[in-house]
């Protein structure tokens, strides 16, 4: 039998107070990779939508609207990645980077376009077309960026009519209640003797019946009909975009006049990815060619976009103008300033080593054994590994490292990708250490670089298989960082952000693009560069450092368990803002963020053995704090260092015996 249970009697209608219980911390996912690189299309030069600009077909017309030349956008998945940036048709390395990704076991990639930096419109080198036939004038349209993708883009473009329910009253045309034509509609009526005329709708009133409880929409047309009409018809327009490349874009219902909310020209601006309405139709009213609507349809494909690769350059990566202070993103890299969910920063095509842009190839010299997924193979295979750059392809990005200049260059762009990094605070940048480097020059680059927030992989990989479709057995060499970072994603994924991203598999790998001399990957390991290395299972990454020389700031998990620390108390203490500075706002702090820790301290993530020895969080109870509105919470922890050696010791005793300690 249930116990009985009776309510405390009160004053009616007064009720208590539930105990309010605080947000709770979540730990945040740091496996997320921001890629930055050159793709034959993808978003670039879009005009901004902000309180100051509205969005809209306006965002077209206003000459003085600025243009966001870098834009990041969020994929899920290498499809994905396809249909907004394109295949492996161009020069870049973008594609092959995020796909390489997404094999080593990435989910979730924010991705950037770089496009030359010029005082540019947001249609420059655009393709365009115009569709005559349907209005009557020619309705231009334009490539949404810049490209010779672009000249695939058909168009289709057609308008359609819909019976609309009506009343006419003593000169007035009036919709049921559940059906309003707004402002901006296009109207045809229907005459008894079968004329028609088009009219527009400039005003919709609401009108009460006062006979009953109910309402009628009341229509202002621009001309007036003098008598009923026997039918009324609502015109739109509908327009298919096919790109070419199996992803199509159709939109109906589309109103032909700028103060109706479906405007064409808004919906494109707002809501297409393929497709921008030329500037010089947009704004005004579309005007049918025909009465007879049924037979206007007309399509036509674009032409003329421009592919700009010769003319990038190294600086095209970075925004001069952008500073931590800005409140918004800039443009190349700092696009993802301000993100909050990127990682891991990586730069594929921030120079082009000039010993694999030509047609030269190079003798890859490997083991009996090509890993667990391949059988025995020649003692020497020889693979192609560079393919031919198309003569205008990136002439600005080629850089030697193999020469004093290049690598002074190369080593000078890397250091503005960490420099922005540091400045953030947010990002983790993964640098390659370029390629055809001997010892010596290796420790003479790693030594310009001192900084917690990068980390640096050699040497650079030769995939399994080629990814553009074309034949042939030109295998062209991946960045070591790419993998890296899709090996850090998994790692995440299957074991926990505490657990150094490391001594790990990396998938559709076969080769090293370098030749490595006995003990490389062991003398490197100790200047904080991460080698690949040759084991019986495959290609593994073997370390998972930072190129900081401060021995607390040494482990790339140390300092992506730090910055997921530091975002999971700015996302999830904003709650305590203007909240009283008392002690309730103080035991609730308290009990959040040693919530969290404690989490982390059972899942390993912390080096004490008891939570006393791997975490303490301390609340400032200063008056002098207090007055001046301010809360002071000291956090420590401990973080666990992976382990990276296992000794293991021979020792012969003096009768003769050999023992094994580790």
């Amino acid at each position: 039998m249930l116990p009985q249970v009776r309510s405390p009697l009160g004053l009616p209608g007064v009720f208590a107070l539930p105990a309010r219980t605080p947000p709770a911390l979540h730990p945040q996912r740091m496996d997320v990779c921001g890629f930055a690189g050159v793709a034959p299309r993808g978003p670039a030069r879009e005009p901004v939508t902000d309180a100051e600009w509205p969005g809209g077909y306006r965002r077209v017309l206003d000459d003085g609207r600025p243009c966001r030349r870098s834009v990041a956008l969020a994929v899920r998945s290498f499809d994905e990645y396809q249909r907004h940036f394109g295949g492996f048709d161009g020069p870049g390395l973008l594609p092959h980077a995020v796909s390489a990704w997404f094999e080593q076991g990435g989910q979730l990639a924010w991705i950037v376009r770089i496009v030359h930096d010029r005082a540019a419109r947001f249609d420059d080198g655009c393709a365009r077309t115009e569709v005559a036939g349907v209005f009557s004038v020619p309705v231009g349209f334009i490539a949404r960026n810049e490209g010779s993708w672009g000249s695939r883009i058909r168009v289709r473009l057609a308008l359609h009519s819909t019976p609309q329910a009506f009343q006419w009253t003593t000169g007035h045309l009036d919709t049921p209640a559940n059906a309003p034509l707004p402002a901006g509609s296009t109207l045809r009526l229907t005459e008894n003797d079968g004329s028609q005329r088009l009219a527009l709708v400039t005003d919709l009133r609401r009108i009460r019946d006062p006979l009953a409880a109910r309402h009628h929409w009341r229509l202002t047309l621009d001309v007036a009909p003098a008598v009923a009409p026997l039918r009324l018809e609502l015109i739109r327009a509908s327009i298919e975009i096919d790109d070419g490349a199996g992803w199509v874009e159709r939109f109906d219902h589309l109103a032909l006049a700028p103060e109706h909310a479906d405007y064409l020209a808004s919906v494109l601006c707002d809501r297409s990815q393929l497709l921008w309405p030329d500037p010089g139709w947009v704004g005004t009213r579309l005007q049918p060619a025909a009465t007879r609507i049924e037979s206007l349809h007309a399509s036509a494909r674009l032409g003329g976009g421009l592919d700009d690769w010769s003319g990038l350059q190294a600086d095209d990566f970075f925004d001069p103008h952008w500073t931590p202070a800005d409140e918004g993103p800039g443009d190349g890299i700092a696009a993802f300033a301000h993100n909050g969910q990127v990682t891991q920063l990586v730069v594929p095509d921030l120079y082009l080593p000039a010993q694999w842009a030509g047609g030269e190839t190079m003798d890859i010299v490997s083991g009996r054994s090509a890993g667990a997924e391949f059988g025995e193979c020649a003692d020497t295979l020889q693979v192609q590994a560079a393919t031919t750059t198309p003569p205008l392809a990136l002439t600005g990005l080629m850089l030697d490292p193999r020469t004093s200049a290049g690598l002074e260059s190369i080593t000078a762009l890397q250091l503005r990708v960490v420099e922005f990094c540091e400045q953030t605070r947010d990002h983790i940048a993964l640098l390659d250490v370029p390629p055809g480097l001997s010892q010596g020059r290796i420790e003479q680059w790693r030594a310009r670089f001192d900084s917690p927030w990068a980390a640096a992989y050699h040497p650079w990989l030769v995939p399994a298989r080629r990814h553009d479709g074309q034949s042939g057995q030109a295998l062209r060499p991946l960045p070591p960082c790419v993998v890296a970072a899709g090996i850090i994603a998994r790692r995440e994924f299957e074991r926990g952000i505490q657990y150094g991203p490391a001594n790990a598999l990396a998938r559709e790998v076969i080769h090293l693009a370098e030749t490595q001399p006995e003990g490389r990957a062991d003398a490197l390991h100790p200047l904080g560069i991460n080698c690949y290395a040759r084991q019986p299972e495959g290609i593994v990454l073997t370390a998972a450092r930072t190129l900081s020389h401060d021995p607390d700031w040494r482990q790339l998990s140390v300092r992506r368990l730090m910055l997921m620390l530091r975002r999971a108390l700015l996302v999830h203490t904003q709650w305590a803002v203007f909240e009283p500075n008392g002690p309730p706002l103080w035991r609730e702090l308290q009990r959040s963020i040693e919530s969290l820790l404690r989490g982390l301290f059972r899942a390993g993530a912390f080096a004490g053995a008891s939570e006393a020895e791997s975490f303490f969080v301390r609340i400032h109870s200063d008056a002098r704090l207090q007055a001046a509105g301010q809360l002071q919470v000291d956090i420590g922890v401990a973080p666990a260092e992976p382990l990276e050696f296992i000794l293991v010791r021979l020792r012969r005793d003096g009768d003769g015996t050999l023992s094994l300690e580790d």
